[in-house]
């Protein structure tokens, strides 16, 4: 008996686990972004995923039509023309926003530069303003009939150009907006990588006798290299679902010749009512986008392996 009562002693007095304590908290945090994760990406997912099997038009009940929706896709060309034009807008967005946000960036951080933290302010609002305002604002400036651009042209005896009628001026009046208005980002991200590039190494660059060029080839270029994946993977998957500026800027136009993917997806969903077929093309762009981004992550790990 006596041992007994020394062993509930023992254990009435060992100190509380401190490890429940400290594993609750994590579990309570983690649970709530699971919960919201679910709720607002997966469970879509499953909806859209599911719809893109059914004939479903937005309101009443709906069958499912296997792959049909997909079959149709294959033989639609406003889809093949949607996808080509989103994969142009790309291919001309991101090499734009790559090469002015690293230029800006790398100037702003030179030792020699003046008013480097009003500049990086400045370059940054636009990435703070809403993609509507960005599309209002360039459509101020390139409106064929009212724009400032076409006016000043006018004043020193040129003709107005057909910033709007022309669907490949209209497309790259798109890429030049959208690639000022997200610099500032992606500047950021560059300032941030190439401040922590050792000085030390310009340094021994310097006394071996390595211009800036050089030194910027050399040195910069390969230490930024993660960033620099950062920057375009960003930047691909956000200009593969780019609607905003589009909309506001020409609405996709001259007439539908530089409706992106997203517009295509959004105008058969809900204008003409065909939200299961819609769908399949929502799924289609996500893969293409699941696609670049493992494309990416291979290529960016081939080259850190060299």
């Amino acid at each position: 008996m006596t041992k007994r009562a020394s062993d509930a002693s023992d254990v009435s007095v060992s100190p509380p686990r401190r490890r429940s304590k400290y594993t609750l908290a994590p579990l309570v945090l983690i649970t709530g972004n699971v919960v919201l994760f679910a709720l607002f990406f997966v469970w879509p997912a499953v909806i859209g995923l599911v719809y893109s099997f059914t004939n479903y038009t937005g309101v009443g009940a709906f069958q499912f039509v296997g792959l049909d929706n997909y079959q149709k896709l294959l033989g639609d060309s406003t889809f093949y023309a949607a996808t080509t034009r989103t994969l142009l807008y790309t291919v001309l967005f991101v090499p734009l926003n790559f090469v002015l946000s690293l230029l800006i960036a790398n100037v702003l951080v030179s030792k020699h530069a003046k008013g480097a933290s009003v500049a990086r302010i400045f370059f940054f609002i636009p990435w703070l303003l809403s993609p509507i305002i960005v599309g209002v604002l360039w459509r101020w400036l390139f409106g064929e009939n009212f724009g400032l651009v076409n006016y000043l042209i006018e004043k020193v005896g040129g003709s107005a150009v057909p910033w709007q009628s022309n669907a490949d001026l209209s497309l790259i009046v798109v890429v030049v907006a959208a690639a000022w208005a997200w610099t500032g980002f992606s500047m950021l991200l560059f300032i941030a990588a190439i401040k922590n590039v050792p000085t030390s190494y310009y340094e021994a660059a310097a006394l071996d006798g390595a211009g800036p060029w050089r030194q910027f080839i050399s040195i910069t270029l390969p230490s930024i290299a993660p960033t620099s994946f950062i920057v375009i993977l960003l930047n691909t998957i956000h200009a593969m679902k780019e609607y905003a500026v589009f909309a506001s800027l020409n609405n996709g136009g001259p007439g539908t010749s530089n409706n992106l993917l997203v517009q295509y997806i959004y105008q058969t969903g809900f204008k003409t009512g065909q939200i299961g077929y819609a769908s399949a093309a929502s799924f289609v762009l996500m893969l293409i986008l699941m696609a670049v981004a493992i494309i990416q992550m291979m290529v960016n790990r081939r080259v850190e392996n060299r």
